[in-house]
């Protein structure tokens, strides 16, 4: 029923939608495309691996995209920060922080669930907003997203799958090759610079990849010069260096093949700076000055490992088995906020302490995919996931418990079921979700009134499905429908350390009952021999879904009410010439919340949880066989929502004033090597961060403004 209203919905759009098209594979189009001439073959199909078996993106019911290793070096060389590089290729990616910290980075107004090579990078359970930093950018080769929620790789999805694929060898021999990449701002301590090795090796039946490398990174300032503040307690990239080690390894034995890949990556700030505070009143944003914050500085450590099977001719059909195992911890900044005090350890306000958030995992993924079961066209995929992941947040000065330790498994199998007849692919699947979630008794912090909660165990199961459709209806033409749900937990850490009244206990917390979101969409595709062009609407809900607030204490409190999302996305190209492409993306997503439970869903979702509307325009000039330029255009719209709205005593009201950012960045390959050239922010303009201005306005410590112009060098040579 819910299905036929949002369809009925769509078709009074349908003049819009039908300009608009399908978002769904745009972005790695751009890669492909940028070089073709206009009497080209057609396109090959792409290939994307995030579905859990290797499909062409066209046959996908769905908006999903790549974001090919051009689009990455181009935008990496603007700003080595990867969450800068999602906002401008992913329609509905929240702006970036230009932090460590992700606090309101959202596809879609919603989480998304981040993977290395199909290794979960999220912490579901107590998600700090740490989980952008995890690998070096010189080891991803591109990026697939999934938008919408999902179910296909586990809890976690409610606003889809970000999976960062790493690189592999791609020609036969041994390359070895030099990298570094320096950005500055013409400052004495405005430095970045980053040197590294890889080292890529192929024969016919064995490949390797490895990388190490070191950065150290200055600080930043604005367009009028001033030195941007940090983030100290949520961690900061300025004034903060790290490392990365990484290796993959693999052997083919016929139809067999084995892998093994291992990350080793840390970020730490260096405490060179401590804040000054904004002041509010007059639009001054917060800045930094020499000195050392207490504490030690905030630091992310993060080791992934997998090992995977694959056997491509098993009874007929191609069977997968990977094992993996991730240890993350991240460290947070020195405060004496008041969450913090204890006047049996010292006197109120004069505690400083500092929180560090430790989750370790490991599980197994099995897939198996046959084409052409029982009748021709037919293909199902089986599979079941294993997932074990341990989650604690304690408080590292006084090593105080935060968070018990929260021990979480799930055993989920799945079945998914694709049939191709002619035009037409029919795709539909379930996965039952079978989870229990073991927390011994603890004891809250004082400031929360020293609460003794009984420990228990929660078991959470749930079939989710997704069905959907793609016609290619006329030549060049493609429509698709789907509906698809996510599973997730609220951020169980959130719910369990604030418990303040007596008598509670883990068994009974209402609020801990499990997110399940549904996206319904549509969509249109055009792809064409001198361009592509794009759409879809989407409807995304939860009956009990969660919103983030601030209370008058400056306190984060989670509300367990139904969300609402809905919005457009627009994407496309256009090869003018052999010379010229220009390309275009516009998203809009509009969130609605209630206040509290069985209240009116009549409040708009804030900047904890969604962007605004955003349009980046680029056009791209191949100068010459081994040069290209491109201008990019960045506009966020203004937004000014809940006038004069509270719940309880969080304040819902938020102001934004947009702003447009232009970068250019160009790349040519010389006989030294391949030489990258960037300038971000291209006309130093001044502005204040989406997140600062909406959800951050009345934090004096954090009242951030973005980076002015700046210049960045990126050169990498092979021998």
């Amino acid at each position: 029923m819910r299905m036929n209203l949002i369809i009925t919905n769509i078709a009074r759009r349908v003049n819009v939608t039908l300009l608009a098209g399908a978002a769904a594979s745009t972005p790695l189009l751009h890669a492909q495309t940028a070089t073709r001439t206009p009497d080209a073959e057609p396109l090959p199909d792409v290939v994307i691996t995030a579905t859990r078996a290797p499909k062409a993106i066209d046959k996908i019911p769905g908006a999903v995209m790549v974001i090919g290793q051009r689009e990455l070096e181009g935008q990496y060389t603007l700003a080595d920060d990867p969450s800068q590089a999602l906002a401008i290729h992913v329609p509905s990616f929240s702006p970036s922080r230009q932090k460590m910290s992700a606090a309101g980075e959202s596809l879609r107004g919603r989480v998304p669930l981040i993977l290395l090579d199909g290794v979960p990078q999220s912490n579901p359970l107590r998600a700090g907003m740490r989980e952008g930093y995890f690998a070096d950018t010189a080891v991803i080769e591109r990026v697939e997203v999934i938008n919408g929620a999902s179910a296909i790789q586990g809890m976690g999805a409610t606003g889809g799958i970000i999976n960062y694929i790493t690189r592999s060898p791609k020609k036969n021999g041994t390359e070895h090759t030099a990298h570094v990449r320096m950005s500055n701002q013409f400052r004495s301590d405005s430095l970045d610079w980053k040197t590294g090795y890889s080292l890529a090796h192929k024969s016919d039946s064995f490949d390797l990849f490895g990388y190490a490398g070191v950065q150290r990174r200055g600080v930043g300032y604005d367009g009028r010069g001033r030195r941007l503040g940090l983030e100290t307690v949520q961690g900061d990239t300025n004034d903060a260096g790290g490392h990365d080690l990484f290796l993959k390894i693999g052997k083919s034995f016929g139809d067999q093949r084995v892998s093994a890949s291992y990350n080793r990556f840390k970020m730490e700030g260096d405490g060179d700076y401590r804040n000054v505070n904004a002041v509010l009143a007059q639009g001054i944003p917060t800045t930094a000055v020499e000195g050392t914050p207490p504490g030690a500085p905030a630091r992310n450590a993060v080791e992934t490992g997998s090992v995977e099977y694959r056997h491509d001719a098993l009874a007929g059909g191609r069977f997968t088995a990977q094992l993996f195992k991730q240890d993350f911890a991240s460290l947070y900044g020195a405060t004496n906020t008041a969450t913090f005090q204890d006047a049996r350890i010292a006197p109120v306000g004069s505690l400083y302490d500092q929180s560090e958030i430790i989750a370790d995992k490991y599980g197994a993924k099995l897939t198996y995919v046959r084409p052409d079961t029982l009748v021709q066209g037919l293909e199902v995929t089986a599979g079941f996931d294993l997932l074990h992941d341990s989650t604690r947040q304690q408080l590292s000065g006084t090593n105080r418990t935060w968070v018990p330790e929260l021990n979480f498994t799930s055993r989920a199998p799945f079945a998914q079921f694709e049939y191709e007849v002619g035009p037409v692919t029919l795709r539909t699947g379930v996965r039952r979700e079978d989870a229990k979630l073991d927390v011994d008794s603890y004891t809250t912090l004082a400031s929360y009134g020293g609460r003794l909660v009984l420990g228990g165990q929660r078991s959470f199961t749930r079939n989710v499905r997704n069905i959907g459709a793609v016609w290619r209806f006329a030549p060049q033409w493609s429509m698709f429908v789907s509906s698809a749900e996510g599973f997730g937990l609220p951020d169980v850490g959130l719910v369990l350390r604030a418990v303040n009244r007596p008598g509670q206990s883990v068994a009974s917390l209402f609020d801990m009952e499990p997110v399940v979101t549904r996206n319904n969409e549509i969509g249109v595709n055009w792809r064409g021999r001198q361009g592509n062009l794009g759409g879809s609407y989407y409807d995304s809900r939860s009956k009990l879904g969660t919103a983030l607030r601030i209370n008058s204490a400056g306190i984060g409190q989670l509300d367990r009410v139904p969300t609402h999302v809905h919005g457009w996305e627009l994407v496309g190209d256009w090869r003018l010439d052999r010379a010229w492409t220009f390309t275009g993306s516009h998203a809009r997503a509009i969130g609605k919340t209630a206040t509290t439970a069985g209240a009116p869903i009549d409040v708009e979702l804030g900047g904890r949880q969604i962007g605004p509307a955003k349009t980046v325009l680029g056009a791209n000039w191949r100068l010459s066989p081994d040069g290209q330029l491109r201008l990019q255009a960045t506009h966020l719209a203004d937004r000014d929502i809940n006038a004069g709205r509270m719940a309880g005593t969080a304040i819902l009201e938020e102001h934004f004033k947009g702003y447009t950012l232009l970068d250019l960045v160009g790349g040519l390959q010389t006989r030294w090597g391949k030489v990258g050239v960037g300038i971000d922010n291209l006309l130093d303009r001044q502005y204040i961060h989406y997140y600062s201005q909406s959800a951050n306005s009345r934090e004096a410590t954090a009242y951030f403004a973005g980076r002015g112009r700046t210049l960045s060098v990126n050169w990498s040579r092979g021998f």
